[in-house]
């Protein structure tokens, strides 16, 4: 061992265990597709499209008649696990383990900060943010929780907004820094292909995670990934739509929301092209810019003084019913309890574990060189700093003008396309203001799809970073006529919503076996982590243990009398000669 390695342990430690990696990793992908998951995906996506459109509304009843009996029985489990995966995420952080680069200990962050949180917030949050920015908290207003329903209208205001924070929050980020974190760890400190199935590795054997197993958990994360992102995508159509007609410029009807979502497709299959470090990078960037000037144009042409007393409220009261809310399953209240749980905190635990494995693995993608630490406070923290900020200013502003003025709930009920553009237009330049937030909308609509196409190639094709062309143009193109489909499918039955609904149903049923995925992703990193600082310890062990023993070995030198006699003359001390013994020689 040299004294590069007694300076730099660490060194030793990655020298030294990245060479079994390199050694026995697989190959990370190639240009063609791994068919065992490519071809169940497209097949499982085409036949469920066709049933929608073909069973029309009884297709949608059957599947709200499972969501209910998941979220009516498993509603207690999806509560725990998902505080679970916050307490997980906290406990990693802050021990020994958060230490751990994702890479090589040299590596440095592939991207910058601002780049980096910029396209993990578009990624993970994306169009939702702004549906339902001013639109939850109205609806928490209109409908309140059972237990404060008999409260008075501003304390139910306030906590529509505490809500809908727990709601967006740190929960949801937990949910993806669990798969996150796994699959970055398993890509670049172990050197695998990128999917999910090497996020178990650690935990289940390389034997394992390549057959049938591994194959059937890449399916499962392709298909949520493209059920989830369609049905952001439709929902995002209809809210530009009603925002167009808002503004006098398209009428709100079926031809101007296909058309909508064709001219979008278009776009994100031309961003996915141009790749990562240009197209989704450059819109992530441009969309963090859009939003806000929105939301500070929001906030200065509104209640300012209001929405800026809220927002420091908001924050403590999140913070003050975090662990009571996190664990509130409204047990005593019956029948109403259940509904009110199945129809917002068990549905959004659902559907943020059906965007995990595609928010996941984006983030895990542009994390490298980041420590565990970094990766985790990223990915919790800031973000929901950014989102209580945003609903604190939009909400807070739709909430204002409800308790003073009214008009924005009708008949206990809340116009969902609608409701950040009937905030805005109540605000001067309200016309401009909703031209930024159709733009945005759009923005948002291409970075969910370009990323989500960006994840499904890369899994689809068995790992590989950079796919082929065909590929890119193919998945992104399936997302845009899922979306499509299934609007089309809603006019046919009568109700646009149903076609979406169905879908997002469908993405909710299909997180319950994901989150025992989850729940072993957990197990699989800690096991991995825990191995890696055993292995750190080790080697700084053994290279204090030689230190100090050098450090001795020179000490004990230095004080011996010969040591002493060569200091005091400045050159080595010459033994003199042995006396003969006695007798004369030995000859």
């Amino acid at each position: 061992m040299d004294g590069r390695n007694f300076n730099h342990p660490r060194k030793e430690s990655v020298s030294s265990t990245q060479h079994e990696i390199e050694q026995s990793a697989p190959e990370t992908g190639s240009k063609r597709p791994l068919w065992p998951v490519f071809g169940p995906a497209a097949g499982i996506i085409a036949l469920v499209v066709i049933a929608a459109v073909i069973g029309g509304g009884g297709f949608s009843d059957a599947l709200k008649t499972i969501n209910t009996a998941v979220t009516a029985s498993i509603g207690w489990y999806y509560v725990l696990i998902v505080t679970g995966f916050v307490l997980f995420a906290v406990v990693v952080a802050a021990s020994p383990l958060g230490r751990i680069r994702l890479g090589a200990d040299d590596d440095e962050p592939e991207y910058g900060t601002l780049s980096w949180i910029s396209m993990l917030f578009a990624a993970g949050m994306g169009i939702g943010l702004v549906f339902w920015g001013a639109a939850e908290p109205l609806n928490h207003l209109a409908n309140p929780r059972p237990d404060v329903a008999e409260a008075g209208a501003p304390a139910i205001a306030q906590r529509a907004m505490t809500q809908t924070l727990l709601h967006w929050g740190v929960h949801a980020w937990a949910i993806y820094a669990v798969v996150g974190l796994g699959v970055a760890y398993a890509v670049h400190r172990r050197r695998r292909p990128i999917s999910i199935r090497w996020a178990l590795e650690p935990l289940l054997g390389k034997r394992i995670v390549q057959g049938p197993v591994g194959h059937a958990i890449d399916v499962a994360a392709i298909v949520g990934t493209l059920f989830g992102v369609a049905s952001s995508l439709g929902l995002g159509v209809t809210q530009m739509s009603a925002g167009l007609q808002s503004l006098g410029i398209l009428p709100d009807n079926e031809m101007v929301q296909l058309v909508l979502v064709v001219a979008i497709t278009a776009i994100a299959t031309f961003s996915v092209l141009s790749g990562l470090d240009k197209g989704i990078k450059w819109l992530s960037n441009f969309n963090m810019v859009l939003a806000a000037l929105l939301v500070l144009a929001v906030l200065a042409l509104g209640p300012t003084l209001f929405v800026l007393r809220e927002f420091v409220q908001s924050i403590g009261s999140y913070a003050q019913q975090f662990v009571g809310l996190s664990f509130s399953t409204l047990p005593y209240y019956g029948a109403s309890g259940e509904e009110w749980l199945g129809s917002w905190t068990t549905y959004y635990w659902g559907w943020w574990m059906a965007w995990a494995p595609f928010v996941g693995v984006f983030i895990a993608r542009i994390s490298k060189g980041r420590t565990v630490r970094e990766f985790v406070v990223g990915v919790l923290v800031v973000p929901t700093l950014l989102t209580t900020a945003w609903f604190s200013i939009i909400g807070g502003t739709a909430l204002y003008q409800q308790v003073t003025n009214g008009g924005l709930i009708t008949d206990g009920s809340v116009s969902t396309n609608e409701a950040l553009f009937s905030v805005l237009d109540r605000l001067p330049g309200g016309a401009l203001l909703g031209g930024v937030a159709v733009l945005l909308v759009l923005v948002f609509f291409v970075t969910s799809s370009d990323s989500g196409s960006f994840v499904v190639d890369m899994i689809s094709h068995g790992g590989n970073q950079h796919p082929p062309v065909w590929s890119r143009v193919f998945w992104a193109t399936m997302e845009g006529l899922i979306a499509a489909v299934l609007l089309w499918a809603g006019y046919r039955a009568g109700s646009v919503s149903g076609g979406l609904n169905s879908l997002q149903t469908m993405a909710i049923i299909a997180a319950a076996p994901f989150s025992v995925v989850m729940i072993l992703i957990c197990i699989s990193l800690w096991k991995a982590l825990s191995r890696d600082v055993r292995r750190v310890r080790a080697v700084e062990s053994r290279i204090f243990r030689r230190e100090v023993t050098l450090e001795v070995a020179e000490a004990l030198e230095s004080e011996s009398p010969a040591g002493s006699h060569a200091a005091r003359n400045g050159k080595p001390d010459q033994q003199s000669p042995r006396p003969a013994p006695p007798g004369g020689s030995l000859r």
